[in-house]
């Protein structure tokens, strides 16, 4: 199957970002992707790297919603499953980093919410951002078992393996990332790991600082024979492993 990546920037015009993401998912269709995945707050400048946007409040939005049902309007035109990312505004009123999921039909799946919250230089994200709720859900689309983990989750084995022991057969991480922020090469390092570990796809790399639009094309069938399918989850010892974590 092919997968896609759309990166793009986010201008000041929110509807013109929204027209722009709908017109990536096209020519992603178009290069025979069957999936389409966003970056972190796809079509809002990311907010968080200030300690205070008083005009971040009004970005949030319910899903369903105005800009999730016109993304799922477009995953049902063009069959594609689709993974979206943006400033989510919860029915408890608290607002969320969230990726809404939707079948190729267009039917919310779910929405998978950042669980991890941080605040550090240009990512000043408990200002904005309550803890997710919704745990590390995996999906049942069109085309394979899904995961999300959403920036800043990706740093935490256990949410990755989560993923994995729920059967994830590729894994979805929307991010956004400052200039330098980690070593060269770390990044990638870290998701093979976890992809080696748990028995998933983690998706490529977009081009740096540039606009790119990336289709992969990926066997999902292997990750039953990948050597955590077959070795790892075989061995483990989960009996073990809760007295060994704690709470701490």
């Amino acid at each position: 199957m092919k997968i896609a990546l759309i990166q793009h920037r986010a201008g000041p015009d929110r509807r013109e970002n929204l027209r722009r993401a709908l017109s990536a998912m096209e020519r992603a269709k178009e290069e025979g992707a069957q999936l389409v995945a966003f970056a972190e707050l796809a079509i809002d400048r990311f907010f968080p790297q200030r300690k205070q946007d008083p005009g971040a409040a009004a970005l949030a939005e319910s899903i369903p919603g105005p800009i999730a049902s016109r993304v799922a309007s477009k995953a049902a035109e063009l069959g594609l499953v689709t993974v979206f990312n943006m400033y989510e505004l919860g029915e408890d009123g608290r607002r969320y980093d969230s990726s809404p999921v939707f079948d190729a039909d267009g039917a919310l799946l779910g929405v998978t919410r950042m669980v991890h919250i941080t605040d550090y230089a240009w990512f000043h994200e408990t200002a904005y951002y309550a803890p997710g709720d919704h745990g590390a859900p995996v999906y049942d689309t069109a085309v394979g078992r899904v995961g999300v983990a959403i920036c800043y989750d990706r740093h935490y084995p256990e949410y990755m393996r989560s993923l994995g022991v729920q059967g994830a057969e590729i894994v979805v991480v929307p991010q956004a990332g400052s200039v330098g922020e980690w070593p060269e090469g770390l990044y990638e390092a870290e998701l093979r790991v976890a992809a080696f570990q748990n028995g998933y796809y983690v998706i490529t790399r977009a081009a740096s600082q540039e606009e790119d639009l990336v289709v992969v094309d990926l066997d999902l069938a292997r990750c039953a024979e990948s050597t955590a399918r077959k070795l790892f989850w075989r061995d483990r010892r989960p009996d073990l492993y809760g007295d060994w974590l704690g709470d701490s």
